[in-house]
């Protein structure tokens, strides 16, 4: 496995929890994600953290209630998306929950123009 690929394991989850809803594709190669309303909702980063957009409220009620924090790439907070910890992987109704309600949020926003 080169350095730019995820993890068979966590790439392996992350398409099980993408395919549980068939309206979302899966998009990317080396940064496996999805995408809806021409918004990034959800992505796995090559070390096998998991990203969801949730949107201000989304992320502080996240980070409090589940210990979480906000999601970083490349060394920079990205906006409205939460890291979901390690121990929430094993819980699939939770995980689905908040895939969900990052689905949902993403689908509020106002489109971008193309």
């Amino acid at each position: 496995m080169s350095k730019a690929e995820v993890s068979p394991d966590k790439l392996e989850r992350y398409n099980n929890l993408v395919q549980q809803f068939p309206e979302v594709e899966r998009k990317g190669k080396t940064t496996p994600y999805t995408s809806s309303n021409t918004y990034m909702f959800s992505f796995l980063t090559k070390e096998g953290s998991l990203g969801l957009r949730l949107g201000p409220k989304g992320v502080a009620d996240f980070i409090q209630k589940h210990n979480g924090r906000p999601m970083l790439q490349h060394g920079r907070v990205m906006k409205d998306f939460v890291e979901i910890p390690e121990t929430m992987w094993d819980d699939i109704p939770l995980l689905r929950h908040f895939f969900k309600m990052s689905l949902d949020h993403t689908n509020s926003l106002k489109p971008k123009k193309k």
